[in-house]
């Protein structure tokens, strides 16, 4: 009769030797399995990125550096209003046009972007996604019509992005004789919309 307790004794503590003792260290053995194999993923992950990281700095500095800054002109990452103004007055003083009565939001860019986040609610998805602000200037100028042109097509071919939202004609008028003659001088005034880069 011992013979057959004996084993089903060893079988018993076995059994409660497993629940006891090695059960628990198999499960702690098992949760840190699985933080190393998170572990290494994540691992995995940045190697991934790091590789990613240095494809694209690889093509950036592959790129001919006066390519560049003709991208940077043409799309800056911030408003760069002033440089804007200045470009826009080198186009048309050549046809003896100034610039006057020059008009733009005052606000800065942080301040953009903390109306944007405000109003993010509100925004729609398509507004939300863009990668680039948008900046508005209005400004007028003088002279004859083909002067005009001139400028408006040197505006066309400038580097920096911007479309002419509106422009409106005025003729200047003369006193006495001259103002019953038709003049070739006229009063433009440009409202226009340039973009830049969010970071």
């Amino acid at each position: 009769m011992f013979r057959f307790l004996s084993p089903i004794i060893l079988v018993g503590i076995s059994v409660a030797g497993f629940f006891f003792f090695t059960n628990p260290y198999y499960k702690e053995v098992v949760a840190l399995k699985d933080q190393v194999d998170s572990y290494n993923e994540a691992l995995n992950n940045s190697k991934s990125l790091e590789a990613e990281r240095d494809k694209l700095t690889q093509q950036y500095n592959s790129i001919d550096r006066n390519n560049l800054v003709k991208l940077e002109r043409m799309l800056p990452d911030s408003v760069d209003n002033i440089r804007l103004i200045l470009e826009i007055e080198k186009l048309a003083i050549p046809y003896g046009m100034v610039l006057k009565d020059v008009k733009y939001d005052t606000k800065t860019q942080e301040e953009d972007t903390t109306l944007a986040l405000k109003n993010a609610k509100t925004a729609t998805a398509e507004e939300n996604n863009k990668e680039y602000g948008t900046w508005e200037l209005e400004f007028s100028t003088q002279g004859s019509y083909f002067d005009f042109l001139n400028f408006v097509k040197d505006l066309e071919k400038n580097l920096r992005i911007v479309d002419i939202s509106s422009v409106e004609f005025s003729s200047k008028t003369g006193t006495g004789l001259a103002a019953t003659q038709p003049s070739n001088n006229y009063k433009y005034t440009f409202k226009i919309k340039t973009y830049w880069l969010k970071n």
